[in-house]
């Protein structure tokens, strides 16, 4: 194998370390957490003090704040693991006013996974796809039609499904 160790750690595309990769895009999910957080509890505050604070009821205010202080943690943490969720938990978690404290070491660790995943997942699926199209364009070329095909499949069935439901709540509305 042309000198090179199965086991040994791949350089990024552009001949930097793995490390780094790793580094920038921890820095950038710890950015967007961090952001996410903050923004959560300045919306927080203002609904605590708003109308609708007054319509959930205060009480529900303190209770969901304790169940987050209690749980979020935990789930800060896992929702690295997910797509599409921690934006919501990191914001519900600002919202909440979940300690700072808590809340930084459960992101960190979030945070560090994401990176660690996303770094060297993102880089399989490149090189993969960079090792597939200089293998065989043709082949590249039949994958990236599958996988739109698969996706106008599913955006059609959505839709067809949406329509029928739709029809069948006028029905029963009626």
């Amino acid at each position: 194998m042309d000198g090179v160790t199965p086991l040994a750690a791949p350089d990024s595309p552009f001949g930097l370390p793995l490390w780094l990769g790793v580094a920038v895009m921890f820095g950038i999910v710890v950015a967007r957490a961090q952001a996410t957080y903050w923004l959560g509890r300045a919306a927080g505050t203002g609904i605590a003090r708003s109308r609708w604070g007054d319509r959930l009821g205060r009480d529900r205010l303190a209770r969901a704040e304790r169940v987050v202080a209690r749980y979020g943690p935990v789930a800060v943490t896992l929702s690295f693991l997910t797509i599409g969720v921690q934006t919501a938990v990191n914001a519900v978690a600002g919202a909440t006013r979940m300690p700072f404290g808590r809340y930084l070491a459960a992101m960190l660790i979030g945070s560090a996974l994401w990176a660690v995943i996303w770094t060297v997942g993102g880089l399989g699926v490149i090189w993969g796809a960079a090792t597939v199209a200089s293998a065989s364009p043709l082949a590249a070329a039949a994958v990236v039609l599958a996988a739109l095909a698969l996706v106008a499949v599913i955006v059609v069935y959505r839709r067809r499904r949406r329509a029928r439901q739709a029809l069948t709540h006028e029905q029963e509305a009626r």
